[in-house]
């Protein structure tokens, strides 16, 4: 059997290995635009106060997976999944060609959610990929090299904009925080962890600005500034946005595949074609949740190889655990909420 898996993050990858433990003689081929080798996602809002992020990120390189048996082909871009065939057809370096298989595993992922009045601006910066922060630290470096202090903007004041703006601050740097609801993390958090995770903020410089609602960016001489409803706040050597994630659904839409806010999956990680399993952030479960931490899309990783290679018959059930934030110098004093 061949099963193709299209995402090399952590759903992806996990899954991967995990079947191959459980069906050692099975094909497995990952398709993937990453480059870098299988990282950790999470690390990347911590990629500023440490030097060796670049490296330490690497969980695998793609080479040890091939040696473990494990196809990887990249990069390459899945352009359209054709059902009745049962194939992808795909583009590498300009050419396209089509790939066959048995089960096909969407691990696709999400991107960074960018609100309509950014778009066009263009000129900005997002955490959500290896290649997103190796840019970000070599604008700091370039800036750092003139002998001057980095200034951020970071927009959204929910968990990626509260950890990255954290470190930024602790790698040195002046961050404003803008966030345009009254308190911080507020789907997260309950409103007094909210108040402490602003004081700590605060205490460790950060400009923080609630009810902020960002109208858009300009040009502020060599800098930029962030439009408000009351005025411009200028001066930044660069703007973050952090206003959430959007799962990756465009491939399985257009491959006839029922998607709502992610691609839509029974309790076995099935989508409507029982031979394409979807998991990971870019999935809506049956419950109607996003799972997007670590510990569950592990869980469904590990599940789907068992329950493809015969060793479950039993559908995935969402464990319970407690997702938290990595602010420096934060402790959340209640249950996150979820």
């Amino acid at each position: 059997m061949h099963t193709l898996i299209i995402g090399s993050g952590m759903a992806g990858i996990t899954f991967a290995e995990e079947l191959k433990k459980h069906s050692p003689d099975s094909a497995i081929t990952v398709l993937t635009q990453e480059t870098h080798g299988y990282y950790s996602r999470p690390m990347l809002s911590h990629g500023f106060s440490r030097d060796d992020v670049e490296t330490k990120i690497i969980l695998k390189s793609f080479e040890d997976l091939r040696k473990a048996g494990i196809e990887i082909l990249t990069p390459v871009e899945a352009l359209a999944v054709d059902r009745a065939a049962k194939t992808v057809r795909c583009r590498r370096a300009g050419e396209e060609f089509s790939l066959g298989y048995d089960k096909l595993v969407l691990a696709t992922g999400s991107d960074a959610l960018v609100p309509p009045p950014f778009r066009a601006f263009g000129d900005f910066r997002v955490v959500n990929s290896l290649d997103d922060l190796i840019g970000l630290r070599r604008e700091r470096a370039a800036i750092l090299t003139r002998g001057e202090t980095p200034r951020w903007a970071v927009v959204g004041g929910g968990l990626i904009g509260c950890e990255a703006g954290s470190d930024l601050a602790k790698a040195g740097d002046a961050v404003t925080l803008f966030h345009a609801l009254p308190r911080l993390m507020e789907r997260q958090l309950v409103e007094a962890d909210s108040a402490t995770l602003l004081q700590v903020l605060t205490g460790m410089g950060i400009e923080v600005r609630l009810d902020a609602a960002v109208q858009g960016f300009e040009r502020d001489g060599a800098h930029y500034a962030v439009k408000l409803a009351d005025g411009s706040e200028g001066g930044f050597h660069g703007i973050v946005v952090a206003c959430g994630f959007k799962p990756r659904t465009a491939l399985a839409q257009a491959a006839g595949l029922p998607v709502n806010r992610g691609i839509r999956v029974d309790a076995f990680l099935r989508t409507l074609d029982p031979d394409i399993h979807a998991l990971g952030d870019a999935v809506e479960c049956a419950d109607g949740r996003i799972y997007a931490y670590v510990m569950p899309i592990r869980q469904q990783a590990l599940w789907l190889a068992q329950y493809l290679a015969g060793k479950t018959a039993e559908p995935w059930l969402p464990p319970t655990f407690k997702p938290r934030a990595k602010v420096h110098g934060f402790t959340a004093a209640h249950p996150y909420l979820f």
